[in-house]
Protein backbone atom coordinates (compact mmCIF):
# COMPACT_ATOMS: atom_id res chain seq x y z
CA UNK A 1 0.00 0.00 0.00
CA UNK A 2 2.19 2.84 -1.03
CA UNK A 3 0.81 5.82 -0.02
CA UNK A 4 2.37 8.34 2.10
CA UNK A 5 1.87 9.97 5.19
CA UNK A 6 2.00 13.43 4.64
CA UNK A 7 -0.22 15.94 5.71
CA UNK A 8 -1.47 19.22 3.66
CA UNK A 9 -3.21 21.46 6.14
CA UNK A 10 -0.68 22.57 8.60
CA UNK A 11 2.96 24.04 8.28
CA UNK A 12 5.40 21.53 10.32
CA UNK A 13 7.28 23.35 13.04
CA UNK A 14 10.60 23.38 13.81
CA UNK A 15 11.00 21.11 16.86
CA UNK A 16 13.07 20.19 19.77
CA UNK A 17 16.83 20.30 19.08
CA UNK A 18 18.77 21.08 15.57
CA UNK A 19 17.14 20.49 12.50
CA UNK A 20 18.70 17.78 10.86
CA UNK A 21 19.39 18.03 6.69
CA UNK A 22 17.97 14.41 6.22
CA UNK A 23 14.52 12.84 7.23
CA UNK A 24 15.49 9.84 9.58
CA UNK A 25 12.47 7.82 8.59
CA UNK A 26 12.47 6.03 4.70
CA UNK A 27 10.40 6.45 2.10
CA UNK A 28 6.53 5.03 2.16
CA UNK A 29 6.99 3.06 -0.96
CA UNK A 30 5.68 -0.98 -1.44
CA UNK A 31 8.99 -2.02 -0.17
CA UNK A 32 8.23 -0.35 3.54
CA UNK A 33 4.98 -2.67 3.41
CA UNK A 34 6.78 -5.90 2.33
CA UNK A 35 9.75 -5.33 4.83
CA UNK A 36 7.40 -3.93 7.32
CA UNK A 37 5.03 -7.00 7.54
CA UNK A 38 8.12 -9.19 7.68
CA UNK A 39 9.34 -7.76 10.53
CA UNK A 40 6.33 -8.16 12.25
CA UNK A 41 6.38 -11.60 11.46
CA UNK A 42 10.05 -11.98 12.51
CA UNK A 43 9.12 -10.23 15.89
CA UNK A 44 5.95 -13.21 16.61
CA UNK A 45 8.50 -16.08 15.73
CA UNK A 46 11.95 -14.67 17.17
CA UNK A 47 10.12 -13.78 20.65
CA UNK A 48 8.27 -17.26 20.95
CA UNK A 49 12.02 -19.08 19.66
CA UNK A 50 14.20 -17.02 22.16
CA UNK A 51 11.32 -17.79 25.07
CA UNK A 52 11.60 -21.38 24.07
CA UNK A 53 15.06 -21.63 23.65
CA UNK A 54 16.76 -19.12 25.45
CA UNK A 55 16.05 -20.46 28.84
CA UNK A 56 15.87 -17.15 30.43
CA UNK A 57 12.59 -17.11 30.62
CA UNK A 58 9.85 -14.32 29.09
CA UNK A 59 10.54 -12.25 31.88
CA UNK A 60 14.84 -12.34 31.43
CA UNK A 61 14.28 -12.05 26.94
CA UNK A 62 12.40 -9.42 27.97
CA UNK A 63 15.26 -7.62 29.38
CA UNK A 64 17.46 -8.90 27.20
CA UNK A 65 15.92 -8.00 23.70
CA UNK A 66 15.19 -4.67 25.63
CA UNK A 67 18.85 -3.75 26.31
CA UNK A 68 19.98 -4.36 22.66
CA UNK A 69 16.97 -2.76 20.95
CA UNK A 70 17.98 0.16 23.46
CA UNK A 71 21.90 -0.05 22.18
CA UNK A 72 20.76 0.22 18.07
CA UNK A 73 18.36 3.15 18.98
CA UNK A 74 21.18 5.13 20.17
CA UNK A 75 22.84 4.15 17.08
CA UNK A 76 19.76 5.10 15.20
CA UNK A 77 19.63 8.26 17.05
CA UNK A 78 23.27 9.28 16.67
CA UNK A 79 23.17 8.82 12.44
CA UNK A 80 22.48 12.17 10.79
CA UNK A 81 20.55 10.98 8.48
CA UNK A 82 18.10 7.59 7.22
CA UNK A 83 20.33 4.03 6.98
CA UNK A 84 18.32 1.33 5.45
CA UNK A 85 20.30 -1.06 7.65
CA UNK A 86 19.95 0.39 11.36
CA UNK A 87 16.37 1.46 10.92
CA UNK A 88 15.02 -1.79 9.93
CA UNK A 89 17.30 -3.73 12.50
CA UNK A 90 15.34 -1.39 15.12
CA UNK A 91 11.99 -2.10 13.71
CA UNK A 92 12.77 -5.84 13.64
CA UNK A 93 13.74 -5.56 17.46
CA UNK A 94 11.03 -3.47 18.57
CA UNK A 95 8.82 -5.78 16.78
CA UNK A 96 9.98 -8.17 18.85
CA UNK A 97 10.25 -6.00 22.42
CA UNK A 98 6.61 -5.17 21.94
CA UNK A 99 4.87 -8.82 21.50
CA UNK A 100 7.37 -9.70 24.52
CA UNK A 101 5.74 -6.62 26.39
CA UNK A 102 2.34 -7.76 25.62
CA UNK A 103 3.16 -11.61 26.05
CA UNK A 104 4.23 -10.46 29.93
CA UNK A 105 0.59 -8.37 30.75
CA UNK A 106 -0.72 -11.35 29.88
CA UNK A 107 1.02 -14.43 30.93
CA UNK A 108 3.27 -13.56 33.70
CA UNK A 109 0.49 -10.33 35.04
CA UNK A 110 -2.22 -11.72 34.10
CA UNK A 111 -3.66 -8.64 32.85
CA UNK A 112 -7.07 -9.13 30.00
CA UNK A 113 -6.53 -8.72 26.54
CA UNK A 114 -9.32 -6.29 26.68
CA UNK A 115 -7.08 -4.41 29.37
CA UNK A 116 -4.13 -4.27 27.64
CA UNK A 117 -5.92 -3.24 24.23
CA UNK A 118 -7.25 -0.42 25.87
CA UNK A 119 -4.05 0.71 27.46
CA UNK A 120 -2.06 0.48 24.71
CA UNK A 121 -4.62 2.42 22.84
CA UNK A 122 -4.85 5.09 25.33
CA UNK A 123 -1.41 5.32 25.48
CA UNK A 124 -0.66 5.81 21.42
CA UNK A 125 -3.20 8.79 21.58
CA UNK A 126 -1.67 10.02 24.00
CA UNK A 127 1.60 9.90 21.88
CA UNK A 128 0.23 11.33 19.27
CA UNK A 129 -1.61 14.10 21.03
CA UNK A 130 1.18 15.56 22.90
CA UNK A 131 3.68 14.80 19.20
CA UNK A 132 1.15 16.65 17.12
CA UNK A 133 0.56 19.64 20.33
CA UNK A 134 4.49 19.86 20.25
CA UNK A 135 5.33 19.84 16.43
CA UNK A 136 2.00 20.54 14.74
CA UNK A 137 2.41 17.46 12.09
CA UNK A 138 2.48 13.78 12.63
CA UNK A 139 3.93 13.74 9.26
CA UNK A 140 6.75 10.82 8.64
CA UNK A 141 8.27 13.19 5.65
CA UNK A 142 9.62 15.55 8.51
CA UNK A 143 11.59 13.28 11.19
CA UNK A 144 14.41 15.70 11.29
CA UNK A 145 14.48 16.77 14.58
CA UNK A 146 15.42 15.19 17.96
CA UNK A 147 12.36 15.64 19.33
CA UNK A 148 10.31 14.86 16.11
CA UNK A 149 12.38 11.51 15.98
CA UNK A 150 11.77 10.29 19.87
CA UNK A 151 8.11 10.82 19.50
CA UNK A 152 8.24 8.88 16.03
CA UNK A 153 10.11 5.23 17.71
CA UNK A 154 7.74 5.48 20.90
CA UNK A 155 4.65 5.79 18.26
CA UNK A 156 6.27 2.38 16.66
CA UNK A 157 6.71 0.73 19.83
CA UNK A 158 2.81 1.22 21.02
CA UNK A 159 1.73 0.48 17.85
CA UNK A 160 3.53 -2.74 17.52
CA UNK A 161 2.23 -3.48 21.32
CA UNK A 162 -1.25 -2.60 20.64
CA UNK A 163 -1.01 -4.75 17.40
CA UNK A 164 0.02 -8.19 19.09
CA UNK A 165 -3.03 -7.39 22.18
CA UNK A 166 -5.76 -6.20 19.92
CA UNK A 167 -4.68 -9.22 17.26
CA UNK A 168 -4.39 -11.81 19.68
CA UNK A 169 -7.79 -10.46 21.15
CA UNK A 170 -9.61 -10.81 18.31
CA UNK A 171 -8.30 -14.18 17.82
CA UNK A 172 -8.95 -15.00 21.06
CA UNK A 173 -12.50 -13.88 20.74
CA UNK A 174 -13.45 -15.08 16.72
CA UNK A 175 -11.58 -18.24 16.65
CA UNK A 176 -10.59 -18.01 13.46
CA UNK A 177 -7.26 -19.88 13.50
CA UNK A 178 -4.26 -18.01 11.67
CA UNK A 179 -5.14 -18.09 8.10
CA UNK A 180 -8.38 -16.80 8.42
CA UNK A 181 -6.84 -14.29 11.05
CA UNK A 182 -4.51 -13.07 8.41
CA UNK A 183 -7.41 -12.86 5.83
CA UNK A 184 -9.14 -10.59 7.93
CA UNK A 185 -6.24 -8.17 8.81
CA UNK A 186 -5.31 -8.30 5.19
CA UNK A 187 -8.70 -7.04 4.37
CA UNK A 188 -8.62 -4.37 6.85
CA UNK A 189 -5.60 -2.88 5.49
CA UNK A 190 -7.17 -3.11 1.89
CA UNK A 191 -10.05 -1.27 3.40
CA UNK A 192 -7.97 1.29 4.66
CA UNK A 193 -6.01 1.45 1.29
CA UNK A 194 -9.44 1.61 -0.49
CA UNK A 195 -10.82 4.46 2.30
CA UNK A 196 -7.35 6.57 1.45
CA UNK A 197 -7.49 6.40 -2.62
CA UNK A 198 -11.55 6.52 -3.06
CA UNK A 199 -13.14 8.34 -0.50
CA UNK A 200 -10.30 10.69 0.57
CA UNK A 201 -9.14 9.58 4.44
CA UNK A 202 -6.57 11.61 5.59
CA UNK A 203 -3.25 10.02 4.18
CA UNK A 204 -1.47 10.49 7.85
CA UNK A 205 -4.08 8.56 9.55
CA UNK A 206 -4.01 6.17 6.65
CA UNK A 207 -0.88 5.44 6.79
CA UNK A 208 -0.49 4.77 10.90
CA UNK A 209 -3.70 2.68 10.70
CA UNK A 210 -2.37 0.78 8.52
CA UNK A 211 1.09 0.25 10.47
CA UNK A 212 -1.35 -0.74 13.44
CA UNK A 213 -2.91 -3.63 11.58
CA UNK A 214 0.39 -4.64 9.97
CA UNK A 215 1.01 -6.06 13.20
CA UNK A 216 -1.54 -8.59 13.67
CA UNK A 217 -1.53 -9.88 9.93
CA UNK A 218 2.36 -10.18 10.26
CA UNK A 219 1.70 -12.38 13.75
CA UNK A 220 -1.11 -14.55 12.04
CA UNK A 221 1.12 -15.14 9.18
CA UNK A 222 4.41 -16.27 11.37
CA UNK A 223 1.92 -18.66 13.64
CA UNK A 224 0.43 -19.85 10.25
CA UNK A 225 3.50 -21.12 9.14
CA UNK A 226 5.66 -21.81 12.34
CA UNK A 227 3.19 -23.76 14.68
CA UNK A 228 2.11 -27.25 14.22
CA UNK A 229 -0.31 -28.67 12.03
CA UNK A 230 -2.31 -30.04 15.32
CA UNK A 231 -2.36 -26.53 15.58
CA UNK A 232 -3.96 -25.15 12.61
CA UNK A 233 -0.23 -24.22 11.14
CA UNK A 234 2.54 -25.46 8.87
CA UNK A 235 4.56 -27.01 11.34
CA UNK A 236 7.65 -25.09 9.75
CA UNK A 237 8.88 -24.51 13.16
CA UNK A 238 9.93 -20.94 14.55
CA UNK A 239 13.71 -21.26 13.70
CA UNK A 240 12.81 -21.79 10.24
CA UNK A 241 10.11 -19.53 9.61
CA UNK A 242 12.49 -16.45 11.50
CA UNK A 243 15.39 -17.72 9.55
CA UNK A 244 13.83 -17.31 6.03
CA UNK A 245 12.21 -14.03 7.12
CA UNK A 246 15.57 -12.54 7.89
CA UNK A 247 16.90 -13.46 4.95
CA UNK A 248 14.79 -11.78 2.88
CA UNK A 249 14.63 -8.71 4.90
CA UNK A 250 18.47 -8.71 4.61
CA UNK A 251 18.24 -8.84 1.01
CA UNK A 252 15.62 -6.29 0.70
CA UNK A 253 17.66 -4.05 2.93
CA UNK A 254 21.06 -4.76 0.79
CA UNK A 255 18.87 -3.74 -1.89
CA UNK A 256 17.80 -0.45 -0.89
CA UNK A 257 21.21 0.67 0.73
CA UNK A 258 22.07 0.21 -2.53
CA UNK A 259 19.87 1.81 -4.80
CA UNK A 260 18.59 4.40 -2.13
CA UNK A 261 15.33 3.89 -3.41
CA UNK A 262 13.80 4.37 0.03
CA UNK A 263 15.35 7.99 1.01
CA UNK A 264 13.50 11.03 0.84
CA UNK A 265 15.46 13.97 -0.45
CA UNK A 266 16.48 17.01 1.42
CA UNK A 267 14.98 19.23 -1.63
CA UNK A 268 11.68 17.10 -1.45
CA UNK A 269 11.40 17.98 2.47
CA UNK A 270 11.81 21.63 1.87
CA UNK A 271 8.98 21.57 -1.01
CA UNK A 272 6.74 19.44 1.30
CA UNK A 273 7.43 22.01 4.20
CA UNK A 274 6.12 24.80 2.30
CA UNK A 275 3.23 22.94 0.51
Amino acid sequence: MPYEASETTAAPAVGLGHRMRWNKVPEVTVYFWIIKVLCTTVGETAADLLNEKAGLGLTGVSVLMSALLAVVLVVQFRTRAYRAGVYWLAVALISVVGTLISDNLTDNMGVPLETSTTVFAVALAVVFAVWYRRERTLSIHHVDTLSRESFYWLAVLFTFALGTSAGDLVSERMDLGYWLSAVLFALSIAAVAVAHFALGLNAMWSFWIAYILTRPLGASIGDYLSQPSADGGLGLGTVVTSAFFLLVILGLVVYLSATRRDVIEPDRNARQMTA
